[in-house]
């Protein structure tokens, strides 16, 4: 290959890989103006994010997802020509003429022209009202002409489908629609029993999926009515997204007289040469290894392997790992290996929790030795390790339902990130394995920022991360290095240490945290986390001072918000007991309201639906009758659950009841890194589950036994008993303990369970602490947890009373009042639509 300088090089396509082609050329020049580049864009703008291009509906600028700005192209020396499109190349003079009519020489030419929406020839596929879902541009009109439409529906249940489906509910359409005509969701990723699940968590999100639909016709005169099935049903909407696949952009090579596939695709070898050597084709538009790769991963090393060709060096494209991994609508769905190997073929495991939305299956080679493939829905918290350990062939547990379920005491599966090779590729994107990464920790990169910069891991999807994180940790414990988990960029400090520094100078506001400890202006990690700590020492109003604004969004409201922007109304009912008069308000209100009830598996009665501005209203006449907030939206205590205990049961040994109220009424409001749950049992039977909370009591005949730790979510965990035959009050001086240790000492967003499954030492050294006072800290505990429940204050309470709090519960700033545009449509039988003027 030439080596001379100056080469002329012409990159036809600024998407994401183009882009990231012109990174990686620039970075391996030898020399400044080693290469001459020119690149011609179709698009107004230069290249942005399309990997998270739904992030447009949820607030985020054109801006915010440019990957570098003009400035960017100019101090590299690269020439961009924007919405100017090369429409011709002459091959023999080596030069590409554009749409403007400039005309380019090359000495390298770089097709990075990407894919197009496909659209299927259905009759009446070019009336108003429907989109495709490809750039800015498209989403733009989606967003414009949402405006003033009512129902609408998306072509296509694949990735790309299920992320438009997002931008509809994101734009707030009464009804939204998936049509897939495939019996399955992502049927290229998942099986049937996943593709259940995740339709079925769509599903409680308002989506309403139809499988296996065949569109003969989209109806209406001009615009589009509604679409007509090949089964003879149809359905009525006013817009609609097609994402039905894509179709490679080849015209250009061929019309170059470019070898191309009949079915779509520049044909390149694994040099990603076409059959001109002096012309390459890499992302979506190029046909390698008789594929089309739809990822950015891929994309990237293409353009990683063309731009070290061009410098000089030897690299070849080789078949690439399609596993994927990402969130749908809040739901998590990953693919890895081979997910569909069925027996006899592999042996297989499966995990299903349908009431969680959790479906787990790994294959499993048949001597039972290594890791083929699997699939993960609800919960992917483990699809790094997995990946990592399919494609290593790392040696299994003895047990293989550990790859999913956990092994005892949460250790991963096969020693977890350090024990893997040091060729083991962590960041696909940037094609970054683990020994780069330990080699920049060793020489100083020790922190994720720090490595985004040295050698781009973390800097594509980001699904890397949490792996990135576990080796800077791993290697500098290696080098016996104190490792200092410092909350953010805008505080040198872990959270522990800003716990110590808030609490022993007093501090009581955000502003004076930062001022004190910390730089700049805060960001979405701080902001929360400063919060929490001064709700958990302080117990003050979260929305006094300048503490509102670093709230999360759901104690911004004292609610948690609901798909469409309404919001749920919890009042606290300790203990499940309730009188029949609280019951009759609880109907009264969500009858006047018009909000839909549903009484949960906590034991308390939640009611949906309701509007903003509606929220103070409501408490009120909550409050009126009695009741609390339940604090649901909170990281907080959110119930304890009881029995009927010896009071009903004729086998209670004690009264459980009277118990968990006594229990909920001490701990709640009580502020934590994560949410809390306990519950009491009045005999051994267990029909509270205290053993899947948070904290459990279980009633005996000498006493109650305490268990704690235990975790009924995504990933369940048994609780472990702490103390056995224990009185009340030495009961409640226990979990005064082990709250207030939990509360100093945890991670933000640790469960109780995750907590003790790092701790070193484990439930030994817990109880050494809590049972023994280990650390002489239980006295001190005590009197910190006694001045929190002192301070208890019911938050509704307050902004009833409050006319400036008041004020934040309004739709709209300028508009105080009801919106009598507003309408609540009937849903599952409760809500009626009601006149809101």
């Amino acid at each position: 290959m030439n080596t001379n300088l100056n080469k002329r090089i012409v990159v036809v396509g600024n998407g994401m890989v183009g882009y990231k082609f012109c990174e990686k050329l620039m970075a391996k020049q030898k020399n400044k103006g080693e290469y001459s580049i020119a690149v011609f864009g179709e698009e107004p703008r230069v290249a942005y994010d399309r990997v998270h291009l739904s992030a447009y509906f949820e607030g985020k600028s054109a801006e915010d997802l440019t990957l570098a700005p003009m400035e960017w192209y100019q101090e590299q020396g690269i020439t961009l020509y924007l919405s100017d499109p090369v429409v011709a190349i002459d091959r023999e003079a080596k030069t590409v003429r554009s749409h403007h009519g400039l005309i380019v020489p090359y000495d390298y030419l770089i097709l990075s022209t990407g894919s197009g929406a496909f659209v299927p020839p259905i009759p009446g596929v070019e009336k108003e009202g429907v989109f495709v879902y490809r750039t800015i541009e498209d989403l733009e009109l989606i967003q414009h002409h949402a405006k003033n439409a009512r129902k609408g529906a998306v072509l296509g249940g694949g990735l790309l489908g299920l992320e438009a489906a997002k931008a509809l509910l994101d734009l707030g359409l009464q009804e939204a629609h998936v049509v897939e005509f495939a019996p399955r969701l992502m049927p290229r990723q998942i099986d049937e029993a996943g593709s259940d699940i995740l339709k079925t968590q769509l599903e409680s999100l308002g989506l309403q999926i139809h499988l296996s639909k065949a569109t003969k016709a989209i109806t209406g005169s001009t615009a589009i009515a509604g679409m007509q099935f090949g089964d003879g049903t149809h359905l009525d909407i006013d817009m609609l997204v097609i994402s039905a696949g894509i179709r490679p952009r080849d015209e250009l090579a061929k019309l170059a007289g470019l070898q191309t596939h009949p079915r779509g695709g520049i044909v390149v070898n694994d040099s990603l040469q076409t059959s001109d050597p002096a012309i390459f084709a890499i992302g979506e538009c190029a046909l390698v290894h008789q594929m089309i790769y739809g990822l950015i991963a891929p994309g990237y090393e293409m353009a990683e392997v063309v731009a070290t060709q061009l410098a000089g060096g030897k690299k070849t494209f080789q078949p690439y790992d399609m596993s994927t991994k990402l969130k749908l609508i809040g739901t998590d769905v990953a693919s890895f290996g081979d997910p569909f190997l069925a027996e006899p073929e592999c042996k297989t495991v499966r995990y299903e929790n349908k009431a969680k939305g959790v479906y787990k299956r790994v294959n499993i080679s048949s001597d039972g030795s290594t890791l083929l493939g699997g699939i993960l829905v609800g919960d992917a918290s483990q699809y790094n390790m997995l990946l990592q350990t399919t494609k290593n062939k790392s040696i299994l547990p003895p047990d293989p339902e550990d790859l999913i379920l956990g092994s005892r005491g949460g250790e991963e599966p096969g020693g977890g990130v350090m024990s893997l090779p040091a060729d083991a590729l962590i960041c696909s994107c940037e094609a970054v394995t683990k020994g780069m990464i330990c080699e920049q920790v060793q020489q100083g990169c020790t922190s994720v920022d720090a490595l985004k910069k040295s050698c781009k891991a973390g800097t594509g999807c980001g699904g890397c991360v949490p792996m990135v994180k576990d080796l800077i940790q791993g290697v500098l414990k290696q080098q016996g290095v104190y490792v200092r988990n410092v909350v953010c960029e805008h505080f040198e400090h872990s959270r522990q240490e800003l716990l110590d520094l808030i609490k022993m100078n007093q501090i009581k506001t955000f502003g004076a945290t930062i001022d004190l400890f910390g730089k700049g202006h805060g960001c979405e990690v701080c902001k929360p986390l400063v919060g929490s700590l001064l709700a958990s020492l302080w117990n003050e109003n979260i929305l006094t001072s300048d503490r509102a604004t670093i709230q999360d969004s759901n104690d911004r409201f004292l609610a948690n918000i609901q798909k469409g922007g309404s919001y749920s109304v919890v009042p606290r009912i300790p203990g499940g007991e309730i009188t029949p008069e609280k019951l009759i308000v609880i109907g009264q209100v969500a009858q006047k309201y018009g909000l839909y009830t549903k009484i949960t598996g906590g034991q308390r009665i939640d009611m949906f639906g309701a509007h903003v501005g509606d929220l103070p209203h409501i408490w009120e006449e909550l409050i009126g009758a009695g009741f609390e907030s339940g604090h649901a939206y909170g990281k907080s205590l959110r119930t304890v659950k009881s029995c009927v205990g010896s009071t009903w049961c004729r086998f209670g040994v004690q009264d459980s009841v009277s118990f968990a109220i006594e229990v909920e009424e001490r701990y709640k409001g009580l502020r934590s890194p994560h949410k809390l749950k306990s519950a009491v049992s009045g005999c051994v039977r267990e029909c509270a589950e205290a053993q899947s909370k948070d904290f459990g009591i279980i009633a005996t005949e000498k006493g109650w036994n305490l268990y704690v730790c235990g975790n009924g979510g995504s990933k369940p965990q048994h609780a472990q008993l702490l103390a056995s035959d224990v009185d009340k009050q030495t009961c409640l001086r226990l979990i005064d303990r082990f709250l207030m240790f939990y509360i100093l000492t945890a991670d933000p967003l640790t469960r109780t369970a995750t907590w003790l499954n790092k701790m070193e030492g484990g439930m030994e050294y817990l109880r050494a602490v809590v049972v023994d006072d280990l650390l002489e800290m239980g006295t001190q505990w005590e009197e910190e947890m006694q001045r929190l429940v002192d301070a208890f204050h019911c938050e509704w309470k307050e902004v009833v009373e409050n006319p400036s709090l008041r004020k934040r519960f309004t739709h709209f700033v300028n508009v105080p009042e009801k919106d009598p545009s507003i309408i609540f449509e009937e849903m599952r039988g409760q809500i009626k639509v009601k006149d809101w003027a």
